[in-house]
């Protein structure tokens, strides 16, 4: 594919994003580790676990091999360094000693063919206070050949640590620790729901999944069975409640929604014997604004009978969840018009052929008229613009079916699950009435578009059939100008 060009607004836009991130964010190039594998793997080493068994040097040299090729504020702040050059002068007192046997980890992963990362480990701010962080790093579409764009994000959870590892102190210290912890902490009783649960055993139910299934209203009335014996100060602030009794007398505005498809699948831990557990769903203030949540669920010692005595901690995860799905925006989406990647349309076609063709697929290729001319008269800014207009006009000729891509600098393509070849002739069609439409509402360079269309035939690939497309648009392309001439 052609290069993307990025407006320059595009480009400051998408770099404060980065910049401004709550989460820390690391654009890393691990190039020199892949040409290292391929070496290895020239040389006949099959085994890198066992390489770097006999080879111990060999950690530390591909820990060097990696290049930072930026990295925002939020990773400044978190390591206490004043400026990038500061913290890349001193990586080795921030990744070491137990982060070598996870960074062992991530070879492996990367050696096995994976594109992506998660673990959790140590790391030390310069000032050499200790940093519980959970990493995740992801090999960017478009560079899995290459590996020289990796996407590195890192979530600081040492306030989750510190109160996780409280909750064996004395049963003063624990007061203080529980009212006072960084996370939310709810203690419950479970008395109620175990008992109910035993009825169902005693009734012959056997499989908890299949009687939800028969009877959801059971999930309801289980949900109503728990009982709220504490919760600290960090919860109250977490739900925007203004004390302990306002919100435990609002808790279905908390737990709903898609809540109970997640609690559905706790009451299965429990009857499956499961003593402890973690998930991660939505809950929502009283405010009413959505809140990611990682839930950790533990039954405490002693109460494995009753279970009268139950430890929820809520952490809010918002932040890293918008992160994540920015990461997966941009390797989904074409940051100029808004419209998806030729990566996006390339990995459904291949859904689509996996599918077995049980519908009828058509593609439309479509190129700007004009666009080199438009940026030497004007300049990029104004070529960017005609670009914008084409997207537009793609987006109102097509629904949320249908998808439609940038996948070049002046191309683009639509896809069209079950789509006749006349009914791409139509989306044509609707393509043309819009163009002079968009035209009336700008100044400036005229927006033409060169169009073609093809169906899938048996037998052939949906490359195939976007090749003929192409030439189908190049054909349209050309009678045009001849059109013009006359």
């Amino acid at each position: 594919p052609r290069k993307v060009t990025m407006s320059a607004e595009d480009e400051i836009h998408f770099r404060v994003l980065f910049d401004y991130a709550p989460i820390s964010l690391w654009e890393q190039d691990y190039s020199e580790i892949k040409r290292f594998f391929d070496g290895l793997r020239a040389q006949g080493v099959s085994d890198l676990d066992r390489y770097l068994t006999e080879n111990p040097g060999e950690l530390e040299a591909s820990m060097a091999r990696i290049k930072v090729v930026s990295l925002n504020q939020r990773t400044l702040e978190m390591f206490g360094a004043k400026s990038k050059d500061e913290l890349l002068a001193h990586l080795g007192d921030a990744f070491r000693d137990e982060m070598r046997i996870h960074f062992r980890d991530e070879l492996l992963t990367l050696w096995r063919g994976g594109l992506t990362w998660v673990g959790e480990g140590i790391n030390y701010t310069l000032q050499g206070e200790p940093l519980h962080i959970r990493l995740h790093w992801r090999i960017l579409p478009g560079h899995e050949q290459t590996w020289d764009c990796v996407m590195v994000s890192l979530e600081d959870i040492t306030a989750l640590k510190r109160a996780e590892a409280a909750l064996s102190v004395s049963e003063v210290r624990f007061r203080n620790l529980f009212d006072h912890a960084p996370i939310s902490l709810w203690e419950e009783d479970y008395a109620g729901l175990k008992g109910y649960l035993d009825e169902l055993r005693g009734q012959g139910v056997t499989d908890l999944q299949v009687h939800l299934a028969q009877h959801p209203e059971v999930v309801d009335r289980c949900m109503d069975l728990i009982r709220v014996l504490d919760v600290n100060q960090k919860t109250l602030t977490l739900f925007q409640a203004e004390n302990r009794d306002a919100l435990l007398a609002n808790l279905k505005l908390v737990f709903r929604d898609e809540m109970r498809a997640h609690f559905a699948g706790e009451l299965i831990d429990m009857w499956d014997g499961k003593n402890a557990y973690e998930r991660e769903g939505i809950n929502y203030s009283l405010a009413g604004e959505p809140l990611h949540v990682h839930i950790d669920w533990r039954l405490m010692p002693g109460h494995e009978q009753d279970f009268g005595w139950v430890l929820v901690a809520i952490q809010d995860i918002t932040a890293r969840k918008q992160a994540e799905e920015y990461l997966r925006y941009l390797g989904t989406h074409d940051v100029l018009t808004g419209l998806f990647n030729r990566a996006y349309l390339e990995e459904q076609m291949k859904k689509l052929e996996a599918g077995g063709f049980n519908e009828s697929i058509s593609l439309l290729l479509l190129d700007l008229d004009g666009l080199k001319a438009v940026n030497d008269q004007f300049g990029h800014l104004a070529g960017d613009n005609i670009i914008r207009r084409a997207a537009e006009v793609l987006r109102a000729a097509f629904g949320e079916t249908d998808i439609a891509a940038r996948i070049g600098g002046d191309e683009f393509a639509v896809l069209l699950p079950n789509t006749s070849i006349e009914d791409a002739q139509q989306a044509i069609e609707r393509v043309r009435t819009l163009i002079p439409l968009n035209n009336t509402y700008y100044q400036g360079s005229e927006l033409s578009l060169s169009i073609g269309a093809s169906t899938h035939e048996a037998g052939e690939t949906l490359e195939k059939t976007l090749s003929r497309a192409d030439k189908a648009m190049y054909a349209d392309k050309a009678a045009r100008r001849k059109n013009l001439r006359k």
